[in-house]
């Protein structure tokens, strides 16, 4: 499987959460009331202990975002943000861990505005507890710590109102070859992850929950050997269907791996010869069996977005495009829909009802995104 980096799922991933070891030195030597690291900790890993460490010596209190919160248990993010929690905290002495706030940090991709409002109202749902009596100058002595090469000014324009703290790297040390290796059956190593996150593992890999990703891991490894022999790694293209009508959505529930029964949009790859709105609309159709004349869908296109977070599927580089299907409303009622193919089953939902810990992918992003929750 990949060893690429393993960078947020946000704006600051080109200047956050990496370790490794570097000349660099902190860029503010100030001591502080708060500092915040960023990270999804997919394992917590040594790496990131020394950057905590580091900022306890430099501030009354550390504020650990923990990244890609409510998500569903995926090879990209198995530990829920309870288990990273134990896997931090659990890593210091109770006196220190007294000073660390863990809080859970959603993801917004596609959305730089909505996320840096996440990350703001985390750090505030730690420095503006009524117990604590705040001067507006307390309240500003903030600054954010983390591993930062090449990327500080692009950082800095993110949250020029803190201060920036960089500090070394850490054995060059990242959390995809450790996680990547847990999920195939390894065990990680003292050399790499504190005796906290060892215990997390070890509990969690006797779960259920484990063998569904290890069962997964395997398949998207053996998945991936189909492309070894080519000269450069394959980019995919699929195209995904949102479908709405009457404040509903057409889901389908996900037969097979990765993501088995999971929430996703109807969807898939694109064949050789046709466009991308013909292979949205044969998915569309061989996935629901949506009881609307392809004349009326076609009509009823609204927009179309492409989406291309790098991370954005455990198969390797996948680049979809999403048409967005403004159905009329039917005094009739929604139109019949019935799983076929990929689909174990086809369901419209009300979007009230959306939930991103049982979607697929960055299928809830997309929704956002495109119809503009």
């Amino acid at each position: 499987m990949s060893t690429s980096p393993d960078p947020l799922t946000s704006p600051a991933s080109k200047a956050l959460g990496k370790s490794g070891k570097s000349d660099e030195t902190a860029t503010d030597s100030r001591h502080f009331r708060y500092l915040v690291f960023i990270g999804r900790f997919q394992p917590f890993h040594l790496g990131h202990k020394a950057v905590i460490e580091e900022a306890l010596k430099r501030a009354d209190n550390v504020i650990v975002l923990i990244g890609s919160a409510n998500l569903p248990r995926s090879l990209r993010n198995p530990f829920t943000v309870e288990e990273r929690t134990q896997m931090i905290k659990g890593a210091f002495a109770a006196k220190d861990a007294k000073r660390i706030h863990c809080v859970g940090l959603d993801d917004a991709l596609y959305n730089d505005t909505r996320w840096l409002q996440y990350v703001q109202a985390g750090v505030q749902s730690v420095t503006n507890d009524p117990s604590e009596d705040l001067s507006d100058k307390q309240r500003k002595d903030i600054g954010l710590i983390g591993h930062s090469k090449d990327s500080s000014s692009y950082y800095l324009s993110l949250f020029p109102h803190w201060a920036s703290v960089s500090v070394p790297n850490y054995d060059n040390l990242s959390a995809t070859p450790i996680r990547e290796g847990y999920l195939l059956g390894a065990t990680p190593t003292k050399q790499r992850t504190p005796d906290s996150t060892r215990k997390v593992l070890e509990a969690f890999k006797q779960t259920d929950e484990y063998k569904e990703l290890h069962e997964e891991a395997w398949f998207v490894d053996n998945y991936k050997k189909q492309w070894e022999s080519t000269p450069y790694p394959p980019t995919f293209m699929t195209a995904d269907a949102v479908v709405v009508q009457s404040g509903h959505i057409l889901l389908v529930e996900r037969r097979s791996m990765p993501g088995r029964g999971l929430w996703a949009l109807p969807g898939g790859f694109v064949d050789q010869k046709e466009t991308l709105l013909d292979a949205c609309i044969r998915e569309l159709r061989e996935e629901t069996k949506l009881k609307v004349p392809e004349p009326v869908l076609r009509g009823s296109r609204h927009s179309q977005h492409t989406f291309d977070d790098p991370y954005r599927s455990a198969r390797g580089r996948t680049i979809t495009q999403a048409f967005y299907f403004q159905l009329k409303n039917d005094p009739k009622g929604l139109p019949k829909v019935k799983g076929g193919d990929d689909a174990a089953s086809a369901f419209w939902l009300p979007l009230s009802d959306l939930d991103p810990k049982k979607m697929f992918e960055d299928h809830y992003a997309i929704i956002n995104k495109m119809v503009g929750l």
